[in-house]
């Protein structure tokens, strides 16, 4: 049984939202809610420069951020409060749902009842040139596609003073379920652009006048440490594939070869990490030459 009530905003307008409580977690209009991110937005609908697709957001503290940021909601699934309180603060055609604890753990997969739920409209893509024109410090990451270090990076990125992400086209996707929830929501809040495979990212670093630093374990590369960075540069911090790394074409077009020291007999560190230590040593708060 599905009981649907019409609400009220607490407004001098009196403008009315839709809350539908749902007791069947099958109700089919929960459905997206169940999506995995192919079905949500296909690689076409990443590409897309219109914006195309959908994106869940998980987590009250994420689907605040995404309203606030103006994201399109298309629905939410919450508990009764923090739906009312969302209700207030979306189109009123949005509809909001509230179920229970089991229901929103089940629904969702998570098996955890998380406060808020929201399904969002894709944003359309700027183009590389676009973002590389306006963003003073990018970071560039090539083929990272686990979707939880993608996340922590875009966290990183925003945390440590850093205007854009550039993704090559294996790369995953910052909006992706698992991604958006490591960066808690984050990657809504910095714009990133997607290559095409036949673009070539150190020829537009060059030609936006980028100072790159490419990331390597690789011993004979120049210690972070006693890297400076030259005030009002333009700054692109280059990371590889935790497999694989770097391609050697982006490493011998990169401005600088960096890594960082280890310690202990580990030869590296997971990608997320040694991207937030040098995004705080290349980033606006490093020592400057």
């Amino acid at each position: 049984m599905h009981l649907t009530g019409r609400h009220f905003r607490g407004t001098t307008n009196s403008l009315p939202y839709m809350i539908i409580h749902v007791t069947d977690g099958s109700d089919p209009r929960l459905d997206p809610f169940r999506w995995r991110d192919r079905q949500l937005a296909s690689r076409l609908d990443r590409l897309d420069a219109v914006g195309a697709g959908m994106f869940v957001a998980e987590g009250d503290l994420v689907v605040d951020r995404a309203i606030e940021l103006h994201y399109e909601a298309i629905a939410l699934l919450c508990d009764e409060p923090t739906g009312i309180r969302l209700a207030d603060s979306v189109d009123e055609s949005v509809q909001v749902f509230i179920g229970s604890e089991q229901l929103r753990g089940d629904v969702t997969g998570l098996g955890v009842p998380l406060r808020a739920t929201g399904l969002f409209r894709r944003p359309a893509l700027a183009s590389a040139h676009d973002v590389l024109s306006r963003a003073t410090r990018v970071v560039v990451a090539e083929e990272i596609d686990n979707p939880t270090n993608l996340g922590a990076i875009v966290r990183s990125a925003v945390a440590l003073g850093w205007d854009a992400i550039v993704l090559s086209a294996g790369s995953a996707d910052p909006l992706a379920r698992r991604a958006l929830r490591v960066s808690m929501g984050s990657g809504l809040s910095v714009p990133f652009v997607r290559l095409a495979q036949n673009e070539n990212i150190g020829k537009l670093l060059q030609q936006h006048n980028y100072v790159s630093y490419a990331m390597t374990p690789d011993i004979s590369a120049t210690s972070l440490s006693s890297v400076t960075v030259t005030p009002g540069q333009k700054t692109a911090l280059l990371l590889g594939s935790e497999r694989d790394g770097l391609e050697q074409v982006t490493m011998t077009e990169a401005t600088h070869v960096v890594r960082i020291p280890m310690h202990g007999g580990i030869d590296s560190l997971n990608v997320g990490a040694a991207a937030a230590i040098a995004m705080h040593a290349l980033g606006p708060d490093s020592h400057h030459a």
